[in-house]
């Protein structure tokens, strides 16, 4: 499956004259866990990023700021809240989907979105406690009054522009009952369901939509399906509330924009462009960059992520296919092969954290990808976030 070593992909970034890592988050240069406030940096990898400055910017379905943002998992490692600002050891690049922007002295903001949508989504998070509140009791009476509040605390993720239910803490009352996982995995997509029926009262109909994660996929209708629990993996752990337009996708062009103005003063899909008012189609994306980026001005694309999925259909006449970094990761692929260049896909196996995924360490991938699938991994990395934090800190060793 990988036609590269990591070294290999080490020699040739170096020799690139124009490289550009993309790189997703949680559970590439951290450990997955089931509570995100546990959550920790290597502070040789902030200071490694640091180091790539112009070559590296992060592309995430979390957040920069807020209690649960990764600037303050930045400010941890450093030991100094203050530090990060001062030199810029941020960590550049769009977060929420690619709705927050940030740049690596922290200066933040959300291109794109409306005032009305920002007080709708600063609302959510109470709602979702009360929903919650509300339909546990029934799936859960094992749990007293209080350990159910405990649980529901921890569940609702209160971050500005995406709130979320992650179900990890809840996944771990359930013991081995999968019946009982799949249970909490349909509540909670019928109750994220009712909230965008509120918006959709509210007349914000068209401003968000949901994002499961694991999934497999998209339905006929464009919406996100859930990855049900199965024994040694659980499937669809969260569903962010997010705004629309915020996928990957929209996010690799929007920082290829500004990566190609930073190095030549124009940015050739304009200096406005944003997730917001990007085409929403994979096909028009590619073609979108095509018709308006000069080959010569394309970086060569190192595309970073852990979260990919594929399972066979029901009827086992095909695969459904999915997964959080899958979108970003094909489109990188797809531009490599367009511009004749050499991008690269890495994968890294995210399954050694607190929360159960598949596995990479028998080399078939099962539940990652399949035989006909046409994302294909340049170079794979089974030994987590901790290998790729040490071969992301030799390859900045040699940045500058």
């Amino acid at each position: 499956m990988s036609p590269l070593t990591p070294e290999q992909l080490l020699a040739e970034i170096q020799g690139a004259a124009n490289p550009l890592i993309v790189q997703d988050l949680d559970g590439v240069c951290m450990d997955l866990v089931k509570d995100p406030l546990t959550r920790s940096l290597d502070r040789r990898y902030v200071e490694a990023a640091a180091q790539m400055h112009g070559r590296f910017v992060v592309l995430t379905n979390g957040e920069h700021e807020g209690k649960r943002g990764v600037n303050r998992l930045v400010e941890a490692a450093l030991g100094d809240v203050d530090q990060a600002k001062r030199e810029g050891l941020y960590l550049p690049g769009l977060a929420a989907g690619g709705v927050q922007l940030q740049d690596h002295h922290g200066a933040l903001s959300h291109p794109g979105v409306s005032d009305a949508e920002m007080d709708f989504l600063a609302a959510l998070p109470a709602r979702m406690e009360a929903e919650l509140e509300a339909r546990l009791p029934a799936l859960m009476p094992q749990l007293s009054p209080a350990q159910l509040q405990s649980e529901i605390q921890q569940a609702v993720l209160d971050t500005q522009v995406s709130p979320t239910i992650n179900l990890n803490g809840l996944f771990g009352c359930c013991g081995d009952d999968v019946q009982l996982q799949r249970q909490l995995q349909l509540m909670l997509q019928e109750l994220m369901d009712a909230l965008l029926n509120l918006a959709e009262q509210a007349g914000l109909g068209s401003s968000f939509f949901l994002h499961v994660a694991p999934n497999l996929g998209r339905d006929a209708e464009g919406r996100e399906r859930l990855k049900p629990a199965e024994p040694g993996d659980v499937g669809s752990t969260d569903i962010q509330f997010m705004l629309r337009g915020a996928i990957k996708e929209a996010g690799l062009l929007v920082l290829i924009n500004q990566h190609i103005a930073a190095r030549s003063g124009h940015a050739p899909l304009g200096d406005d462009f944003n997730v917001r008012n990007a085409p929403r189609d994979h096909q028009a994306l590619l073609n979108l960059c095509i018709d308006a980026i000069p080959a010569d001005q394309m970086p060569a694309l190192i595309g970073v992520g852990d979260t990919v999925t594929s399972t066979a259909s029901a009827d086992g006449r095909g695969w459904l296919r999915g997964g959080s970094d899958r979108g970003f990761l094909t489109l990188l692929q797809e531009l490599g092969e367009r511009y004749g260049t050499s991008n690269r896909v890495v994968l890294i196996d995210s399954s050694g954290g607190e929360v159960d995924r598949p596995s990479m360490a028998d080399g078939s991938l099962t539940g990652i990808t399949d035989p006909e699938d046409p994302l294909r991994f340049d170079v794979v990395m089974p030994g987590g976030p901790k290998q790729y934090v040490a071969w992301f800190q030799q390859l900045a060793k040699t940045a500058n």
